[in-house]
């Protein structure tokens, strides 16, 4: 196990089993014995050119409480914050900064963006909304507890998720608290949370429990429920579920993915499972080409058929480096890892066509992509711009 994921492990786990004597010695194993270092990188045939259009350095970045701090595109704007509060507009088109400001608070969960509006949450249990004009706070409110995903608005309301399993509504216009929902956190549970998907009045959020639901946005009453994953072990680490990635809606269909449980396709307006397959994943699903793409905690990245009707390609020769969310760019298929490299994969057959390294701490946060443009936040806060083309 790496030194990153081993941190994460601990953040999650020793508060919660201080003293217990069942797993002794767990994370104590030399880096010789462990079967699940990671695999070494291996010569590649390039197929594209990966441009950097530009790159800006925002604040610390990650830090290092482990966050997922992430950028949001909104017209030709993109909007992206830092632990150390540092939030700053820049302009896609050539990556020169419209507004920078710094809040009043370290960040962890962010950033949010409706009509004009930016949401985040913070590591002291706040969620604040601030103008996308010019970076002004307009109310920051209290919550139960960390968020470490971005809050979410569409002008009537704000959600956000909290680090103890809590999803909150929040009025778009005060930030009063409207209503709240317990989720029942586990005993032991990963550190960190889905972005909640707020659309159409609904609200879709994930939990640590395994379980995915949907409420009416305004009242916060649940209109469906669906079990992702079945905690299953005799130890409290076997049993855990979470669903910490990100979910993604095509059409009609919700899709996610928990840890040690499964990817599961949903119907959005009745939460029937339509399709499920056998998955453990920290970083959550993505769709293109037909596919639905994840990449499995032992580095395996797979491509689904959106039909269920099975497989269309796994690449495994990622084994154990702690790979982002998989984000189509193009035709091709972006994820980093923890040594913060760029790989580039073929949508149509997972095969590498491109790499490059954008930061040498890593980049754990989702990237974004628009066309063959692909922005990547890497961990130590520097936000760069490829274009991914084909080699002539």
């Amino acid at each position: 196990m790496s030194a990153s994921l081993r941190a994460a492990w601990l953040a999650a786990l020793l508060p919660l089993v201080a003293g217990c004597s069942t797993i002794g010695g767990w994370f104590d194993r030399g880096d010789d014995e462990d079967p699940r270092k990671p695999a070494e990188l291996v010569g590649i045939d390039t197929r594209v050119n990966i441009d950097r259009r530009w790159s800006v350095s925002i604040g610390d970045g990650q830090g290092k409480g482990l966050y997922k701090l992430q950028p949001v595109i909104a017209g030709t704007m993109i909007y992206a914050a830092s632990v150390d509060g540092q939030v700053r507009a820049i302009e896609r088109d050539g990556g020169r900064t419209r507004w920078r400001e710094k809040v009043e608070t370290g960040l962890s969960g962010g950033v949010g963006y409706y009509d004009g509006n930016l949401y985040l949450g913070s590591t002291d249990g706040e969620v604040l909304r601030l103008d996308a004009e010019d970076g002004s706070v307009r109310w920051s409110a209290r919550v139960s507890g960390e968020v470490l995903a971005p809050p979410q608005g569409d002008g009537q309301i704000v959600v956000a998720q909290t680090y103890d399993g809590k999803l909150h509504g929040l009025d778009h216009d005060t930030g009063e608290r409207l209503w709240s929902y317990d989720s029942n956190v586990p005993v032991l549970t990963m550190r960190g949370t889905s972005t909640p998907i707020l659309r159409e009045g609904t609200v879709y959020a994930g939990f640590a429990n395994g379980r995915v639901l949907a409420f009416d946005a305004p009242s916060g009453a649940v209109s469906w429920e669906a079990r992702v994953a079945i905690a299953q072990g005799r130890s409290e680490i076997e049993r855990i579920v979470d669903i910490d990635g990100t979910m993604t809606i095509q059409g009609s269909e919700l899709y996610a993915a928990s840890y040690q449980g499964r990817l599961t396709a949903l119907d959005l307006r009745s939460g029937r499972k339509l399709w499920q397959r056998n998955v453990s994943s920290f970083s959550g699903v993505s769709q293109g080409f037909g596919n639905v793409y994840v990449a499995d905690d032992d580095g395996t990245i797979t491509a689904y058929l959106r039909d269920g009707q099975g497989m269309r390609w796994e690449q495994p020769a990622l084994a154990f480096r702690e790979l982002s969310r998989p984000t189509p760019v193009s035709s091709y298929l972006a994820v980093t890892d923890y040594q913060g490299y760029l790989h580039i994969l073929s949508q149509v057959d997972g095969e590498f066509v491109g790499r490059t390294r954008v930061d040498g701490d890593g980049a754990r946060a989702d990237m974004l992509a628009d066309g063959n443009l692909l922005y990547v936040f890497g961990n130590s806060g520097k936000l760069v711009a490829y274009e991914i083309t084909p080699r002539d």
